[in-house]
Order: structure tokens, then sequence, then C-alpha cells
């Protein structure tokens, strides 16, 4: 069970290295801003992950959820910022 772990904790970080390549990248603010979106919700199943193995799931659930929440007042200001700046 602990390959297992390991493999899924490897393939998540995979996939932020993926998304980091997007924010670094991205030509258009919206790419960027998609990216660090993206970045977020594997961190937030990463959480869940680390909790599982650790068999304290109840605290890492907490922690993801205030992330999350974070993660979604982070992404509206963005897309308010974005709206008064008046880009496409």
């Amino acid at each position: 069970m602990t390959t297992f772990f390991f493999f899924i904790l490897v393939l998540l970080t995979v996939l932020i290295g993926a998304y980091l390549y997007r924010v670094l990248q991205g030509p258009t603010i919206f790419d960027r801003v998609l990216g660090l979106n993206g970045i977020s919700t594997k961190a937030i199943i990463l959480l869940v992950v680390i909790g599982v193995y650790f068999e304290r799931v109840d605290m890492f659930i907490d922690i993801s959820t205030g992330y999350a929440l974070l993660n979604l007042v982070g992404a509206l200001a963005v897309a308010k910022y974005l709206e008064q700046k008046g880009l496409p």
C-alpha cells in the first residue's frame, strides 16, 4: 500500500509541475490563472492523500477545506480585478 501512495504522490507532483509550466509560460493572464487554480486543486488532493497515508484524514480534510476556501476567494478576487481592468 505504501508504494501505491508513493505513486499517487509522485503523479500529483508531476501534474503540479505541468501546471507550473502553464503558469510560467502561459501566453495570456487567463492561462496563468487557470494554471494557479489547477495547482491549488492538485494541492488539495495531495493533502487528502497525505492524510490517508498518515491515518489522520480528519485533520488534513480540515486543512484542505481551508485551502480550498482561500483558493476560491483568491480566484474571485483575481476575476473581479480583471473585470474592472477591462481585459478581454
